[in-house]
């Protein structure tokens, strides 16, 4: 193999499309998936390519040094890319420190595992982080756009954590000349997503009658990119990019919240067969979430500009292929939802 490649999280929503796209597209890779299968974790989102020559699954924890170190040990790794996280917001407001456990230290113990084997020696190596636009705190609901230099303001603990790692990453740079890279993406969509996030819930609930909740007035502004325009950009960034450098990804596609269910409500009743506007009646505006940031918008002009990344699909034929995976694939949803996928993946790798 011409590289050895650890993608960290990769059994997770984002993780999976990249670890499949990298699989598929450079055969001469081989592609090392390293995921703890804590509840974000599913395999069956890489069943199509499990048995592939150049794919191997490790479970492990980033926040477990010895797991870590022993990974390194036994292969000659020669990129990570980094994407292991706790990133539910509302579950970093009633457990912080498990955030601070996996983004912080599980970060730092990567950092301190390709210093050590890397050992100054990194030609043709790369330390690829992906973090969050919510590092950036919030826009007002009028202008601007976050920028590779928008000053961080996070006002979450997830977000606080993710700023955290960030800086970690740079300071390894500067510091040890450790050859990195830094990502900050929009929301993403799109297939195997984790039905807590807001619209595989949605479209869940939509289709099982239940009601949307929806916070405060559903005023909130998020920018949207398909999750495998995002797996793209982070190909392009992880063979392309100037080490040492950030790039923010976003989709230039923003929506309220209240607007985006209503779409989603409209383009459900259709395939559902159902009366425009019966599942509209679903939503319900519930107490909104401690220090909920009002917008984000990200420009992505750099990495257009310079590496030549542009999304591919628009919001609307995004959103028309999501619903369509959650609608023909019921069985995986309803293993997330039962939690019966957790207790075969307990059994076959033990409970940690």
């Amino acid at each position: 193999m011409e590289k050895t490649i650890v993608i960290t999280g990769g059994a997770g929503f984002i993780g999976s499309h990249l670890v499949r796209r990298l699989v598929n597209k450079y055969p001469n890779y081989q592609i090392i998936n390293v995921d703890a299968l804590t509840y974000a974790g599913n395999l069956q989102n890489l069943s199509d390519i499990e048995n592939k020559p150049n794919y191997t699954f490790v479970k492990a924890d980033i926040a477990n040094e010895q797991e870590i170190e022993k990974l390194f040990d036994l292969h000659k790794i020669d990129g990570v890319i980094h994407l292991a996280a706790e990133s539910h917001v509302d579950r970093s407001i009633t457990d912080p420190m498990a955030f601070i456990r996996t983004n912080i230290v599980g970060t730092t113990i990567l950092l301190n595992a390709v210093k050590k084997h890397w050992n100054g020696n990194f030609e043709g190596k790369r330390f690829y982080h992906i973090s969050t636009d919510e590092v950036y705190g919030s826009l007002n609901s009028t202008s601007g756009q976050f920028t590779e230099e928008t000053s961080y303001d996070p006002r979450s603990p997830y977000s606080a954590s993710k700023a955290s790692s960030d800086h970690l990453v740079r300071a390894y740079y500067h510091t040890y000349g450790l050859p990195i890279v830094i990502s900050n993406c929009s929301n993403n969509y799109g297939p195997n997503q984790f039905p807590e996030k807001l619209i595989p819930l949605a479209i869940n609930n939509i289709k099982n009658k239940k009601t949307i909740p929806i916070y405060g007035k559903g005023e909130n502004i998020r920018d949207w990119l398909y999750v495998e325009d995002h797996a793209a950009a982070i190909d392009t960034i992880f063979h392309h990019a100037k080490i040492g450098e950030t790039y923010n990804i976003g989709g230039n596609n923003e929506w309220k919240n209240i607007d985006l269910i209503r779409l989603l409500c409209k383009i459900l009743d259709k395939k559902l067969v159902r009366n425009q506007g019966e599942s509209e009646k679903l939503i319900t505006f519930v107490k909104d979430r401690a220090g909920h940031d009002l917008r984000y918008a990200i420009d992505s002009s750099k990495l257009q500009h310079n590496l030549g990344w542009n999304p591919s699909l628009n919001f609307e034929e995004g959103l028309e292929k999501t619903v369509d995976w959650y609608l023909n694939n019921e069985t995986w949803l309803n293993e997330i939802v039962s939690g019966n996928y957790q207790r075969y993946y307990e059994q076959q790798y033990g409970n940690r």
